[in-house]
């Protein structure tokens, strides 16, 4: 971890390790084999786990920022208990998530939830190792007329988030990295 990380980045760390990380022989969403996966949502979606993320997440944000959201499941819980939390502790986010194709019924489109034109968007997953899912959800929002301002996820497991993030004028954070969790990061 860095040396200048809130205590509660240690802890959610290691309550990643007790919870979401997995060794053994896994296949990933691009086709590649590791020997180690991270299901970050055992941390994301336990109440323990959860606060913890959501004080790393406020933790980074931008205080400009007005809404957060992402593709659909990974983002889901980081930005409806980021945009809950934050609530409660003064903090207004809308929170939406971005569907993987657009509806063909009701309002359609591909985002559902709140955000509107002229938002700063933060985007959110909860593990990410190429970055492309982030991007997609970047140009929807894009589409939608908000501005999207930063990405933050929970575990950066690729490391090249960061750099296709840069490309795109959107800043990037993750909370803990592949190395911080004992691994080698998976690249591009």
């Amino acid at each position: 971890m860095r040396p200048d990380a809130p205590p509660s980045l240690s802890a959610l760390r290691d309550h990643l390790l007790a919870h979401s990380v997995r060794r053994g022989d896994f296949v990933l969403k691009s086709g590649r084999r590791s020997n180690w996966f991270v299901d970050a949502k055992q941390t994301a979606c336990r109440p323990e786990g959860m606060l913890l993320m959501v004080d790393g997440v406020l933790s980074v944000l931008p205080e400009d920022v007005t809404a957060i959201g992402g593709l659909t499941m990974g983002a889901d819980p980081v930005a409806f208990a980021t945009a809950a939390v934050g609530n409660l502790r003064g903090w207004s986010l809308k929170s939406f998530s971005v569907r993987k194709e657009a509806k063909d019924h009701g309002g359609g489109g591909r985002i559902a939830g709140a955000v509107d034109p002229g938002d700063r968007v933060v985007l959110t997953e909860d593990a990410v190792t190429r970055g492309t899912s982030l991007l997609e959800a970047a140009a929807v929002v894009r589409a939608a007329g908000a501005d999207p301002v930063m990405i933050v996820t929970v575990v950066d497991r690729g490391g090249t988030c960061a750099a296709m993030a840069e490309a795109e004028g959107i800043d990037f954070r993750a909370l803990v990295t592949a190395p911080d969790l004992g691994f080698d990061y998976e690249g591009p």
